[in-house]
C-alpha cells in the first residue's frame, strides 16, 4: 500500500496502528480491485500517479472527517474513486477543454461499476471538481473531498520543486 504524501504514517504497518487499520477496513477491499490498482500507471499531477494522488485524497478525507464527527467511511472511499478513469486528458485538444466538468462523470460511471456507492459517495464523486460543475456539493463529505482534492493536487504539483529547492540548502540550515 502506497503511503500518503506528507504522512508520517507507515501504511505498511496497519497491524500496529489503530488509525490506519480503520482507514483500510473503509477503503481496503475497493483498493485491491484491479481497476484501482491500474490507476497507478497513469500520471496525475508531476511525478504522482493517479493512485497516489487518489490515496492523499482519501486519507486526508478520511482523517478530517473522522476528526469532525462526519461520515469518513463516505468520503475515504469517494476519494479513492474520485478520479477512477483511464486516459490522458494532456493528449486531445478536445478533452483538456470539457476535461474538469467531464472525468468526474466517467469516475462515477467507473466506480459503480466496482462497488455499490451510497448518495455521499456519488455526490463527492461527481461534484468533486466543483465549481468547474456548476452544481456545488450537497453534503459536507463531500466538500472535504472537493478541498482535499485540491491541496493534495497542489502538494503534488510543488512537491518536486520543494525537494529540489530544499536539497539546494547548506547543510547547517
Amino acid at each position: 500500500m502506497h503511503k500518503a504524501i506528507g504522512s508520517r504514517k507507515d501504511f505498511s504497518r496497519l497491524d500496529e496502528d489503530q488509525l490506519l487499520a480503520e482507514y483500510k477496513e473503509c477503503v481496503g477491499e475497493i483498493l485491491e480491485n484491479e481497476q484501482v490498482q491500474k490507476l497507478d500507471r497513469h500520471k496525475q499531477h508531476c511525478n504522482t500517479s493517479r493512485l497516489q494522488h487518489s490515496i492523499n485524497v482519501s486519507y486526508y478525507s478520511f482523517l478530517i472527517c473522522r476528526r469532525m464527527g462526519w461520515d469518513y467511511r463516505s468520503a475515504a472511499r469517494a476519494g479513492l474513486l474520485h478520479d477512477l478513469y483511464f486516459y490522458d486528458w494532456r493528449t486531445k485538444k478536445y478533452i483538456r477543454s470539457g476535461h474538469a466538468s467531464w472525468h468526474p462523470r466517467v469516475a462515477l460511471d467507473n466506480a459503480s461499476r466496482i462497488t455499490e456507492l451510497n448518495d455521499v459517495e456519488k455526490d463527492a464523486i461527481r461534484k468533486h471538481m466543483w465549481p468547474c460543475t456548476l452544481v456545488p456539493p450537497r453534503y459536507i463529505e463531500s466538500y472535504v473531498v472537493t478541498f482535499v482534492d485540491k491541496i493534495c493536487a497542489l502538494c503534488e504539483m510543488t512537491e518536486r520543486k520543494y525537494v529540489q529547492m530544499f536539497k539546494k540548502q547548506p547543510a547547517h540550515l
